[in-house]
């Protein structure tokens, strides 16, 4: 019962912070699931992209019915994360959990960087013109799918790379394409949150599906986790317009840092 009530409760954490900054959960599932629960490390995977699946699906409508997503863009590099979901599901079976653990620091600490980068870059850039608050820090300004992105190339190739990372360790891919839409192709932090939302669900759908014939995804700790996961992720949808993108990006990287900590034991395991 206790169990069950944890994974209640975590999977709500999880949605929550997914839906808000458009990761899927994933980044704070696994680690709860290995490090509060004591789950092998696939286990928390398998679990984690069920879960990716369902914070998707409880986003996605209302950010296309708010006209802050671009599905356009979405459709096609979607096209390019779940070739390379399927690739990363082939593969996850055949990597150590300490070496998956490993590249899930790896991960959480370079992203955490870049996002340090971009918003002390911001935060310059508004100094030198006079302090004004850029549009993207306006929670009433919700760039659409009018917003034009850069280097599609870059979108292409880290979309790629986003499926064969989510398929590896149950992030759903949001982990990397939010940066990659966001740093490398140009897009507000809002509308790179919004667009990785629509996306991660079929990444991880491509993924998930290995897992489970693989017997990768217990029922048992799937199903509370997914419904505290749908609560948590209804709730950050109807909140996130309401929040400024500047809280929004440092509470990213806050989440990044102090979870990469965390599973840095189980790289010394």
């Amino acid at each position: 019962m206790l169990t069950g009530l944890l994974l209640l409760a975590g999977g709500a954490g999880a949605g929550l912070f997914g839906a808000l900054l458009g990761l899927g959960g994933g980044i704070l599932i696994v680690p709860f699931l290995t490090l509060v629960l004591d789950l092998p490390m696939r286990v928390a995977v398998g679990t984690s992209l069920v879960a990716v699946i369902v914070t998707s699906g409880a986003s996605a409508g209302v950010y296309l019915e708010r006209h802050v997503a671009n599905l356009r863009l979405g459709m096609t590099l979607e096209l390019f994360s779940a070739g390379g979901a399927l690739v990363g599901g082939l593969i996850a079976f055949a990597i150590s959990q300490q070496a998956l653990a490993a590249l899930f620091v790896g991960l959480l600490v370079y992203t955490a960087a870049a996002m340090v980068r971009r918003g002390v870059g911001e935060r310059r850039a508004g100094t030198a013109t006079g302090g004004g608050a850029s549009q993207d820090d306006d929670p009433s300004h919700e760039p659409g799918p009018d917003a034009v992105p850069r280097r599609i190339g870059v979108g292409i190739a880290g979309s790629a790379f986003a499926g064969v990372v989510s398929a590896l360790l149950g992030v759903g891919g949001g982990i990397v394409k939010v940066p990659v839409m966001h740093l490398g192709m140009g897009l507000p932090l809002r509308t790179a949150t919004s667009t990785s939302n629509l996306m991660i669900g079929v990444t991880a759908s491509a993924s998930a599906l290995i897992y489970f014939m693989r017997g990768g995804i217990d029922p048992l700790v799937t199903g509370p986790t997914v419904v505290g996961v749908f609560i948590g992720a209804s709730i950050g949808t109807r909140i996130g317009h309401r929040i400024k993108i500047g809280y929004l990006r440092w509470l990213f990287v806050a989440v990044l840092a102090y979870t990469a900590w965390e599973m840095l034991g189980l790289v010394f395991a």
